[in-house]
């Protein structure tokens, strides 16, 4: 399910005095099984880009199309993008409103119009995939769940319409570190066990450094990086300059190499750290 992305461009408030450029001249591809991180500051057109993904904002220029589904200007019946493109807004609890789980999770499949049978299953299934029991939990009242508990039954909402691509806005948002780490823990293994394109936006450098298999940044409405983690913290001192912080060991080797050590430009966890310390001092001492 591939994302062709060709010159986006999208402008609030078009010929007002609030005009404002949020995308400017865009081009991208994500292929299909892709685990993408999104990151950037602020304003910097994160949240705008992925609404185009499923035809919440269309271009003002450009085009976007995700799986032979093109969306322009003009485009009308996205319908069919929305069973495909599964998005998860940040604080998605917020949205929560039916009175049980079940029928919270059941809203998106009964208004595509699937038998009650079929939905039922969507909700079994769902619920499984987010690590909520059916039996115990589908009558209960979302609203009485911890935040971790009820974000899980936000994220069931959106896969029990199945989609091939799932966008999670900031989806660690608020929550402690258990419940951060617990639904960081979920996406990786949907991603893994369902085959999906996923693309995770987030500000926290270190939850997408040892989650994603690609990192694009964004800055003032334009790409400014995009490759392997690898690849994209060797920039670290770049990162930082458009107000991002970067993963600590980034940090802290980036300092180790201005004082004059030999090690690599390309490290952001503690093992590769280590081993590149260790190996950097042997070799001052062989010298």
């Amino acid at each position: 399910m591939s994302i062709i992305i060709e010159n986006l461009s999208h402008i609030y408030m078009e010929g007002g005095p609030f005009e404002f450029e949020a995308l400017d001249g865009i081009n991208l591809r994500i292929e299909d099984g892709e685990f993408v991180g999104l990151i950037g500051h602020t304003g910097s057109g994160k949240s705008t880009l992925i609404q185009h993904l499923n035809g919440l904002l269309k271009p003002t220029s450009g085009s976007v199309e995700v799986d032979g589904i093109k969306i322009e200007a003009k485009s009308k019946n996205l319908r069919e993008l929305r069973r495909r493109v599964g998005l998860v807004f940040q604080y998605p609890e917020h949205q929560l409103f039916e009175e049980t789980i079940y029928k919270d999770i059941a809203f998106g499949p009964k208004n595509l119009g699937y038998s009650e049978k079929e939905i039922e299953k969507r909700v079994i299934e769902a619920m499984g995939l987010v690590g909520l029991d059916y039996e115990e939990l589908k009558s209960r009242s979302p609203f009485g769940l911890s935040g971790g508990q009820r974000r899980r039954v936000a994220i069931a909402g959106v896969l029990a319409m199945k989609p091939k691509t799932l966008i999670l806005d900031e989806p660690t948002a608020g929550l402690d570190p258990k419940g951060r780490d617990e639904i960081l823990g979920q996406v990786a293994d949907l991603h893994k066990k369902n085959n999906l394109t996923t693309i995770l936006v987030s500000h926290s450098m270190e939850d997408i450094a040892r989650l994603v298999d690609r990192i694009i940044v964004l800055n003032k409405g334009k790409i400014a990086l995009d490759g392997t983690p690898s690849q994209v913290f060797a920039h670290s001192r770049e990162i930082e300059a458009m107000g991002l912080a970067i993963p600590g060991i980034s940090s802290l080797m980036g300092d180790l190499r201005e004082a004059g050590m030999d090690v690599p430009e390309d490290i952001f966890t503690v093992e590769a750290a280590t081993d590149a310390i260790l190996k950097a001092l042997r070799g001052n001492l062989d010298a």
